[in-house]
């Protein structure tokens, strides 16, 4: 199973949004979790790196709704360990 952390960034940017976005973000994970056993996302999450952040990537959970996150070392052997770093609108990309 991956193993995730999330930046004090995260949480302030997590607690300011609204409940329905939390839910977007939740159904989401859901998806990104299954394509992290399988190797490979899904195209409607739009993974990509984030230009000018080497190592850093994101990741699309609403028309208007993105989250940043890198990969740190392994915590449980074999399996993937993403660290989020941002979550909100596009303007998370002034600081990935």
């Amino acid at each position: 199973m991956p193993t995730y952390a999330v930046t004090a960034r995260f949480r302030r940017d997590l607690a300011g949004l609204t409940p329905g976005q939390r839910a977007a973000f939740r159904s989401a994970i859901e998806g990104f979790v299954h394509d992290l056993g399988e190797g490979r996302f899904r195209s409607g999450l739009r993974v990509k790196g984030v230009k000018g952040a080497a190592g850093v990537f994101e990741m699309t959970w609403a028309p208007d709704g993105r989250a940043t996150f890198q990969y740190g070392d392994p915590i449980e052997r074999g399996e993937p360990h993403v660290i989020w770093r941002r979550i909100g609108t596009r303007d998370v990309f002034r600081a990935p």
